[in-house]
C-alpha cells in the first residue's frame, strides 16, 4: 500500500492546465525553472510586489503600472527574484501587447520564469484552479499525516515490536527503508526484501550520499530528543513527491522515538538487528550470499577476513559485547535462544584465530567471574558461505557440553574434537536413521509409562555416564546399593539388554545420548 498526496504543481504544469492553454501562454525566459513548485498564485499590479511575497508565489500581472518605464520594469523583475517568487505570467494587451525586451532580459539574468499570454485571459480563472488544487492537497496532507500517526501510535500502544512499526511505515511508503546510528550502521530495515538487499549491497557509499542532500527519492529524518541526536532514518527511492517523503519520514521518526522514551533503546536495536542477521545465518533458510549486504551494513568487515563462529552457554550478551569492545575485535553478538549467545568474530587474514579466541574467552571468564563459562568454537572460516555451517557447530558443540552428565575438565574454548561421541551425536541428532535407532533402542523406557521415564531413565543415563559405576551411581541418586540393583534389573529387563555387555551398554549408552540430543 503506497500512501501518496497529489503531486505539488509545478510551473510547467500549470502551463499545462486548461483554462492556461486558452491563453495561449509562451516561456520567454527561464525556461530552464519550470520545475520550480507553486505554492500560490498572487495577482498584482504594484511596483513593489516583491515586499508582499513569501516565496514560491506565481505573480500574475498586466504590467500597466509599468508601461513606459523601464528601469521599473527591470526593478519590478529583481524585486521577484528577490522574494523567490515561483514565475511571473503577463498578460499581453494595452500596456505591452508584445513581450517587453527589458523584463524578459532582467528575468533571463535571474533564471525567473517569464510567461506572456498571448490571448486575453481571466486571471480569476487560473488563480480559482490553482487555489482548489492546493488547498485540496493542504487537507490531503494533514488526512495522510493522522492517518500515519494513528496507525503507528496505535501499534505503540498495543505494544508492537519495533520491525512491526517499521513494516507498517515500508508499507505506507512503497520503498524500503533503513534505521541507522550516527556512524551510518543500519540498526533495522523494512520493505521488500530483494529491495532492501540492493540498498544494503553498497550501503556505505549510498549512506552518506543520502546523509547530506535528499534527491532520487531519499529522504531522511533525523531521530533523537532534548537536544541530542542518535540515528536517522531514511526513505529508500521513495517514488511519491518529496513532500509526501518527507511527511511519511517526520511521522515515522516521531513513532521510533516514542517507541525509545517506552522501553526501547538504539542499543537494544542494535542487539536485534545482529540477532537476526545470526539468527538467519543459522536456520540456513536465507542462503548465506544473500545475508552479506545486511552483514556489510551491520558494521562487520567481511572483505578478506577470517570468521570465527562461538556460541557462549549463560553468557550475557551485553558482557561480551563490552570484551570485544576491550580486545578491539570486530564481531556480531547476539542471544539465539536462551542460555546461548552467538559471537562471530571477523579478523584479518594475518592475525591468529586461535590464540585470539583463546583470549577472547579468558577475559570473558575474568570479566565474569564465572570460571566454567562455556565459550564453545567452531573452526576458522575463510569463506562467507561457509559461516551458517560453523555457528551450528559452535552450537551444536555448547549443547553438547551443556547436557553433559560428566563434569568434564574442558579447556578454556570448547570445540568439537574435545566433545567426543557426544559431540558427534549432536551432529546426527535430525538423521531419520539415528532417531529411529533411539527408538528402538529405548523402546522399553519409552512406551509411555511415566514411573520408567521419570525413575528408571535418570538411573540410566547416570549409571552410563559415570562409567557403569555402581556405588557413585546410587549416591547421587542417593539410594541403598540393593534398591539400585531392582531398578538396573528393571531397565534390563524392560529393554532387553545385558548392562554388563560392554557392546549391548554402549549400543543404549549412545541411543540415550540421541534421544536426549533430540529431546534438546
Amino acid at each position: 500500500m503506497t500512501t501518496a498526496l497529489e503531486p505539488a504543481l509545478s510551473v510547467r504544469q500549470v502551463l499545462t492546465l486548461d483554462r492556461v492553454l486558452a491563453g495561449e501562454p509562451e516561456v520567454v525566459a527561464g525556461a530552464g525553472q519550470l520545475d520550480r513548485p507553486v505554492r500560490w498564485v498572487h495577482v498584482a499590479e504594484a511596483p513593489d510586489v516583491g515586499v508582499m511575497l513569501t516565496g514560491g508565489e506565481m505573480v500574475l500581472t498586466t504590467g500597466v503600472l509599468l508601461a513606459g518605464d523601464e528601469e521599473a520594469q527591470a526593478e519590478y523583475i529583481r524585486s521577484l527574484h528577490r522574494a523567490e517568487a515561483a514565475a511571473v505570467v503577463l498578460g499581453l494587451g494595452r500596456a505591452f501587447p508584445t513581450p517587453p525586451d527589458v523584463m524578459r532580459r532582467a528575468a533571463e539574468r535571474c533564471g525567473l520564469p517569464m510567461v506572456v499570454l498571448h490571448r486575453p485571459f481571466p486571471f480569476a480563472e487560473l488563480t480559482e484552479e490553482v487555489q482548489s488544487r492546493l488547498v485540496r492537497r493542504k487537507f490531503a496532507a494533514v488526512s495522510l499525516s493522522e492517518s500515519v500517526r494513528t496507525a503507528l501510535t496505535g501499534l505503540i500502544t498495543a505494544g508492537a515490536p519495533l520491525q512491526r512499526l517499521l513494516d507498517e511505515i515500508a508499507q505506507h511508503a512503497g520503498c524500503p527503508l533503513v534505521v541507522t546510528n550516527l556512524a551510518h550502521r543500519v540498526l533495522a530495515t523494512a520493505g521488500e526484501r530483494p529491495a532492501v538487499d540492493d540498498v544494503l549491497r553498497d550501503w556505505e557509499r549510498i549512506s552518506r550520499q543520502a546523509g547530506g542532500t535528499e534527491g532520487d527519492g531519499w529522504i531522511r529524518a533525523e531521530l533523537g530528543g532534548r537536544g541530542e541526536r542518535w540515528g536517522r532514518i531514511v526513505l529508500c527511492g521513495y517514488r511519491g513527491d518529496t513532500a509526501t517523503g518527507r511527511l511519511l519520514a517526520d511521522r515515522a521518526a516521531e513513532a521510533l522515538v516514542l517507541h525509545r522514551m517506552l522501553g526501547g533503546t538504539a542499543h537494544s536495536w542494535e542487539e536485534q538487528s545482529a540477532q537476526s542477521l545470526l539468527t538467519d545465518l543459522v536456520s540456513g533458510v536465507v542462503p548465506a550470499r544473500q545475508l552479506l549486504p545486511r552483514a556489510r551494513a551491520a558494521g562487520l568487515p567481511v572483505n578478506r577476513r577470517t570468521f570465527v563462529p562461538l556460541v557462549v552457554r549463560d553468557g550475557d550478551p551485553a558482557q561480551l559485547d563490552r570484551v570485544l569492545r576491550m580486545l578491539g575485535l570486530s564481531g556480531l553478538v547476539a542471544e539465539l535462544a536462551e542460555g546461548a549467545t552467538a559471537v562471530l568474530l571477523s579478523l584479518a587474514r594475518d592475525q591468529d584465530a586461535q590464540a585470539l579466541t583463546a583470549h577472547f574467552a579468558t577475559r570473558l571468564r575474568s570479566e565474569s567471574g564465572v570460571r566454567r563459562t562455556v565459550v564453545a568454537a567452531a573452526e576458522p572460516r575463510i569463506t562467507w558461505e561457509e559461516v551458517p555451517a560453523g555457528l551450528r557447530e559452535a552450537r551444536h558443540v555448547a549443547d553438547a557440553v551443556a547436557q553433559s552428565a560428566t563434569g568434564l575438565d574442558l579447556p578454556a574454548v570448547v570445540r568439537l574434537r574435545d566433545v567426543h561421541l557426544r559431540g558427534l551425536i549432536r551432529l546426527l541428532r535430525d538423521d531419520p536413521h539415528v532417531q529411529a535407532f533411539a527408538e528402538r533402542e529405548l523402546d522399553g523406557l519409552l512406551c509411555g509409562d511415566r514411573h520408567a521415564e521419570q525413575d528408571l531413565l535418570p538411573v540410566l543415563r547416570t549409571y552410563l555416564a559415570t562409567g557403569r559405576n555402581k556405588s557413585h551411581t546410587a549416591q547421587l541418586h542417593h539410594v541403598s546399593r540393593p534398591a539400585l540393583y531392582r531398578r538396573l534389573e528393571a531397565i534390563e529387563a524392560r529393554l532387553g539388554v545385558d548392562l554388563d555387555d560392554f557392546e549391548q551398554a554402549a549400543s543404549v549408552h549412545i541411543a540415550l545420548l540421541a534421544h536426549d540430543a533430540q529431546q534438546g
